[in-house]
């Protein structure tokens, strides 16, 4: 399966959101990921597979740290490479901006998500008691140092 991963474009809200609906118990609305892609201080990217928005990732920037708000892929095209591409693309997102670290929450009983994390470096770092609701439960707080001395031996 042929897709790209880009950012994320004000036209591109509307299906963003169905996304966000199929895979998340409380979704983000259109009006509030417009609001996300202009944000300055925001780096959203979407997968696009033959014209259909696929899967989407975003993250805050805050001085010299990035805060994952969501990554999300439709089920039909998960464990396909998607998450991974997104993944990516924020991480280089980082390192563009020259920040320090990115951390994000994840359920704790996602284990797929957390593998994947674990997969780019991310480690665990600590948990937020009843971070999600609709069923509530426990975020694992998993962090990625971007490493700059790495990055220079390349």
């Amino acid at each position: 399966m042929e897709f790209t991963v880009r950012k994320m474009e004000i036209c591109d809200a509307e299906a963003v959101a169905q996304v966000e609906k199929e895979c998340f118990s409380v979704p983000w609305s259109e009006d509030a990921l417009k609001n996300e892609i202009s944000n300055e201080g925001a780096v959203f990217l979407c997968a696009e597979s033959n014209g259909e928005i696929i899967g989407y990732g975003g993250m805050y920037t805050v001085l010299d740290e990035g805060y994952v708000t969501n990554i999300a892929v439709k089920a039909p095209y998960r464990k396909k490479g998607v998450a991974c591409r997104i993944v990516e693309g924020l991480i280089d997102g980082a390192k563009e901006k020259g920040l320090s670290f990115v951390s994000l929450e994840v359920r704790e009983s996602n284990e797929a998500a957390r593998n994947l994390y674990f997969k780019y470096g991310f480690e665990i770092k600590g948990k937020r008691k009843r971070f999600y609701e609709k069923p509530t439960e426990d975020a694992v707080i998993m962090t990625k140092i971007i490493d700059r001395q790495e990055e220079e031996k390349i």
